[in-house]
């Protein structure tokens, strides 16, 4: 959620990327189609990858967006699409999937079908606009370490779970390349809003990337994260100077979650204050875990009141 690169010691990029609808050439496996779907939280949009040559896997279809939708199906005209791989279930990735399905016969695999980290509390109710697709069902529930190949290539699951708890991530072992999904993007920080994401196992997930070897991240919004080893580096000392500032406005009296975002994030355009807010309450659930902070309820809610233990 940051905006700051040179306060949260992470250098995004936030360059422009190819059009939307253009189709780009990466690398000898890798074609881009970015879906006409900008905003806040999808900064230039959806990025759709094509991965191979002559037989594909599609990454990520998209939005319900038939535009979208006839342009990857351009892109591969000639081709054979075997398989259509999903990283999560938000509604900016998955809903297109029916449409190439139809068009294509491809198989569906990737991620499971669209679940919370946790139970929904009392009064609480999903409020990210890029909601979940709950009408997912893939073919294939891949899990860490499962692998569709085509000729020349290989897509590896890496079971990613915190953004979603359903997220996976891929490794292009032939290019050295993970495709990062919404776990890591170099535009920005993720968002991790409960329920459907945790901020415990997004940051055992940040910890098991890691521990791995990538060259190269290709997220689903964004550019590439070039220097991967560095930008988790950043991203942990980030959630760490986060959850610094949260102890400190306990520290000088706030309470409630609406009282520390402003100060937490100042400059923040206001039309992004409601997903601050959900982030400051993922990390509030694991301070409450660690036995830091203390909730006025028994499932730490927006509306809590919150104290230092």
């Amino acid at each position: 959620m940051s905006r700051n690169a040179a306060k949260d010691e992470i250098e995004f990029d936030r360059s422009a990327t190819t059009p939307a609808g253009e189709v780009a050439t990466l690398s000898p496996l890798v074609r881009r189609v970015i879906a006409g779907n900008s905003g806040p939280m999808t900064f230039t949009g959806t990025c759709s990858y094509i991965v191979g040559r002559g037989t594909v896997a599609i990454i990520d279809p998209g939005p319900d967006d038939p535009a979208h939708a006839e342009r990857l199906l351009d892109a591969v005209r000639g081709e054979t699409v075997s398989h259509i791989v999903v990283t999560h279930t938000h509604r900016d990735h998955s809903p297109a999937v029916p449409a190439l399905k139809a068009a294509t016969g491809a198989r569906i695999v990737g991620c499971g079908p669209h679940r919370p980290s946790r139970e929904l509390g009392p009064g609480e109710a999903h409020v990210l606009d890029a909601a979940g697709d709950t009408t997912f069902a893939p073919e294939w529930l891949m899990r860490d370490g499962d692998t569709v190949t085509g000729p020349g290539w290989s897509l590896a699951a890496v079971e990613t779970p915190g953004h979603t708890a359903n997220h996976l991530a891929f490794t292009l072992a032939e290019e050295g390349t993970l495709f990062s999904g919404d776990h890591v993007m170099a535009w920005s920080t993720t968002v991790v809003a409960p329920p459907d994401g945790s901020m415990v196992a997004y940051m055992a997930s940040i910890e098991k990337l890691r521990s791995l070897e990538h060259a190269l991240y290709r997220p689903g919004h964004g550019g590439p994260v070039t220097d991967p080893q560095r930008f988790l580096r950043g991203l942990v000392q980030h959630r760490r100077q986060r959850e610094a500032a949260i102890l400190n406005r306990l520290g000088l009296g706030d309470e409630t979650i609406a009282a520390m975002v402003p100060p937490i994030y100042q400059g923040l355009a206001p039309a992004l204050h409601g997903a601050a807010s959900l982030s400051v309450l993922a990390q509030l659930e694991d301070l409450v875990a660690r036995g830091i902070v203390q909730a006025s309820d028994e499932m730490p809610a927006l509306t809590s009141r919150y104290r230092l233990a």
